[in-house]
């Protein structure tokens, strides 16, 4: 007999479209570099510091867009506020049981935590000198900051996966690995705008962009297995990607995005165009990954 159609075939889709997948990317972006400043702070060496800060420049505008981007999205966008107030009471209201009432305050916090790490960063670079400024930073734990900060981060790059299964719809709901793959996809994008800052700026030295150049490699190892966990976990769902959609999969995020970074950083030698090239690809891959997810299980029509 042949495999029934899932029930999520029958649901209306939430009409997602670009602004959602800029959102998921740049959301994801924002927490791994989070992540990866975090990592970096705790364990890493002095010269590590020109990147940790860079972490912040690109974690907190990359988290006030795509939050602005959200709220965009959204069919009344000025009541954007009713996610964490009641407009009755003025009261806070955080549903516990609700992951997007609960995404949103954690959502919001770790922007919060970006805004404190791009400050820091302006304050050790002496752009900012106020003394009050620099006594309340240094008055709070580095190591502390940074711990927080990283799991927030984390958090909020898986989030924007666990985000679409509670929608509904299928892939998106049909799967338990999207929050995983997402949260992997994340840290090796925000690992590859690292490895380009880190060749773009001195003094970095080159052992930093190296380290960087593993911990991506690590990540995009992960993100494949979690590709192919997904697409086997699937079933029969996996059909709707026998199209373009499944092409750009393959081609775009498998082969270009990931397997082509890997050869590069295979290589014995490594030289500074190499390296660009793998993190621009890996930065393109990710983004196609977004578009995949997100659009062709919006391009279903409703009742399958």
């Amino acid at each position: 007999m042949p495999e029934a159609i899932p029930s999520t075939f029958f649901t209306a889709p939430p009409h997602w479209g670009w602004l959602i997948v800029w959102y998921f990317f740049l959301g994801g972006l924002a927490g791994g570099a989070a992540f990866i400043a975090a990592i970096l702070e705790l364990i890493g060496r002095p010269g590590d510091r020109p990147l940790v800060r860079v972490a912040y420049y690109i974690a907190f505008p990359a988290m006030v867009i795509s939050t602005l981007l959200l709220i965009v999205d959204l069919g009344r966008p000025e009541r954007f506020w009713h996610m964490i107030v009641q407009s009755q009471t003025w009261r806070p209201m955080l549903k516990s049981w609700s992951p997007i009432s609960f995404g949103a305050w954690l959502v919001g916090l770790f922007t919060i935590f970006t805004f404190v790490g791009f400050v820091r960063a302006l304050v050790d670079e002496g752009y900012l000198r106020w003394p009050w400024l620099v006594d309340a930073l240094r008055s709070f734990p580095g190591a502390l900051f940074a711990v927080l900060s990283g799991l927030l981060g984390l958090w909020v790059a898986g989030y924007t996966g666990v985000l679409l299964a509670v929608s509904n719809r299928p892939i998106w709901a049909d799967t338990s690995y999207m929050g995983a793959l997402f949260l992997l996809s994340g840290a090796s994008t925000a690992a590859a705008a690292l490895i380009l800052a880190g060749h773009a700026m001195r003094p970095v030295p080159d052992a930093t962009v190296h380290r960087l150049e593993r911990l991506d490699v690590g990540m995009m190892l992960l993100e494949l297995l979690a590709l192919v966990a997904l697409v086997f976990s699937l079933g029969v769902v996996a059909r709707v990607w026998l199209s373009w959609w499944g092409v750009l999969l393959v081609v775009g995020v498998v082969l270009a995005g990931i397997l082509v970074p890997l050869a590069l950083h295979a290589r014995p030698r490594r030289f500074r165009p190499v390296s660009v090239t793998a993190a621009v690809l890996v930065l393109i891959g990710g983004f196609l990954l977004r578009v995949v997810m997100v659009l062709s299980s919006e391009g279903i029509p409703y009742g399958g």
